[in-house]
């Protein structure tokens, strides 16, 4: 082979290589969430190829990290989920502009008068009884809503571990009530809990199903009855472990 025409096949393979690079290299981009009739703030954003997730603040606004390709899905309780996939224009643009529609919600005819408790939920706006996301279910429910994302999602490992999260974050809020519910002198007078052990029965308490119902439900009463037995068992448990 002539030098000349190896020389060629070097400096085109380093142009492939250099190209195809550039296509697939992560950029993070900026962007807006715009809907004239709703608010547009804590609006989900997730990468569908790498799982990179963000969120919007309440002007819409969001900034993630893609390439060439990838597919970003929003959604929210109160608009149309919708798709985007990212193209060479996107990433080389200032910023992307994401218009995305309010769910259509039948208002029902109310009575107003000044004694009226005027609410979304009275409204019809949102049932009264919706449940309110958490940042980690929040991400779970992106995560499965659509049957392709579901089955993704599940492949990849990801349903799981935003379930493992989710569950950590119940059990975090779990924690700080029962902290706010009893103080020290409550375990250690009432109890017999010592003060070193206080922690641990927490922990044990809010694994139990029925006493974190209780919590949840902010029944005092029923806490306290039920705290009463769990103490009983926790102190046999530290007596077995001598």
């Amino acid at each position: 082979m002539k030098p000349n025409n190896t020389l060629h096949i070097i400096l085109l393979i380093f142009f492939f290589q250099i190209s195809f690079g550039q296509r697939t290299a992560s950029k993070e981009i900026q962007g807006q969430i715009v809907e004239k009739s709703t608010s547009v703030d804590g609006v989900n954003i997730i990468n569908n190829d790498s799982q990179i997730t963000a969120v919007s603040d309440q002007n819409g606004m969001f900034s993630i990290v893609v390439k060439e390709g990838d597919v970003l899905v929003f959604s929210s309780v109160n608009l149309e989920p919708l798709k985007r996939r990212i193209t060479a224009e996107d990433l080389n643009a200032p910023s992307i502009l994401i218009k995305m529609t309010a769910k259509e919600i039948e208002l029902k005819e109310v009575v107003v008068n000044e004694n009226s408790n005027i609410t979304a939920a009275n409204l019809g706006i949102v049932p009264h009884d919706q449940k309110k996301y958490t940042p980690a279910e929040r991400k779970l429910y992106t995560a499965n809503s659509t049957p392709g994302d579901a089955l993704m999602n599940a492949i990849s490992g990801r349903t799981s571990m935003l379930k493992k999260e989710a569950n950590i974050e119940k059990k975090e809020a779990l924690f700080r009530k029962i902290e706010y519910l009893f103080d020290e002198n409550y375990y250690t007078e009432r109890l017999k809990i010592s003060t070193e052990d206080i922690k641990g029965f927490q922990l044990y308490c809010i694994d139990d199903a029925e006493f974190a119902v209780s919590l949840n439900s902010k029944n005092k009463t029923m806490s306290m009855f039920l705290i009463t037995n769990l103490a009983q068992k926790y102190l046999t448990i530290l007596e077995n472990e001598k």
